[in-house]
């Protein structure tokens, strides 16, 4: 769990190729295909970066943005749209839109703007930066130090320490954690997340002690040592 991103956009396709390539980003991503669903999604809160597409069904994006902007200032929303002349862009950042982008359009130039607002809402004291102990976390730029050393890290394995970093000193199961980081149901057989939690431990006590802890039949636990038998650990 990173960066949480609510892409709204009806059509299949596109949304399809959204939400798979900011995943596999490191972002934590959910989508909305109406405006309905994106307005009760909105008013749940806790975005970090909402893609919006202008034309949908039920209610337009410019409409839903601008109840947004009644009463949420600071949550940054990206437009989408194929209107792309002088005056629909001006409507629609006069609408609250922090930017604007004109389809069709290259996922890499929509990935430098997504990351643009999350860098721009930490300017505001969004909170972009998580820490425990001595590891650091930086959400707008996914880079991750401990004791100031930086940590190279794949996508899957920075959202995992994201996510346990956000939730330190406490039993998370393994059903619990696939479910959050990979966005999938957890089937109980795969050992994706065992060698995720392999690799990352791996690289962490590169610079320092044991932070990640197996507890056996339970899943795992972040941060200080869980007081557990020593069979707890492998």
């Amino acid at each position: 769990m990173a960066i949480r991103i609510l892409v709204v956009e009806d059509d299949e396709t596109i949304a399809a190729s959204l939400v798979r390539g900011l995943r596999e980003e490191g972002f934590t991503v959910e989508r909305e295909a109406d405006g309905e669903g994106a307005w009760h999604a909105l008013k749940a809160g806790g975005w970090d970066v909402v893609v919006l597409d202008w034309w949908l069904p039920s209610q337009d994006g410019l409409s839903i943005l601008k109840r947004l902007r009644e009463r949420d200032h600071e949550t940054p929303v990206l437009i989408l749209t194929a209107r792309d002349s002088v005056p629909d862009r001006v409507k629609g950042l006069n609408s609250g839109a922090d930017d604007y982008l004109c389809k069709p359009f290259s996922f890499d130039e929509l990935l430098a703007r997504v990351h643009a607002l999350v860098r721009r809402r930490e300017g505001r004291g969004g909170g972009t930066r998580l820490g425990y102990a001595d590891v650091e976390v930086d959400l707008a730029t996914q880079r991750v130090t401990r004791v100031g050393k930086a940590i190279d890290l794949t996508a899957k394995e920075y959202a995992l320490l994201a996510y346990f970093v956000r939730n330190p000193d406490q039993v998370l199961s393994r059903t619990r954690i696939y479910e959050h980081v990979w966005d999938e149901r957890y089937d109980g057989l795969s050992n994706t997340l065992e060698v995720h939690v392999f690799e990352l431990r791996r690289k962490l006590e590169a610079f320092g002690e044991r932070m990640i802890h197996t507890l056996r039949g339970r899943g795992y636990s972040f941060g200080r040592p869980p007081g557990s038998a020593p069979e707890d650990e492998p």
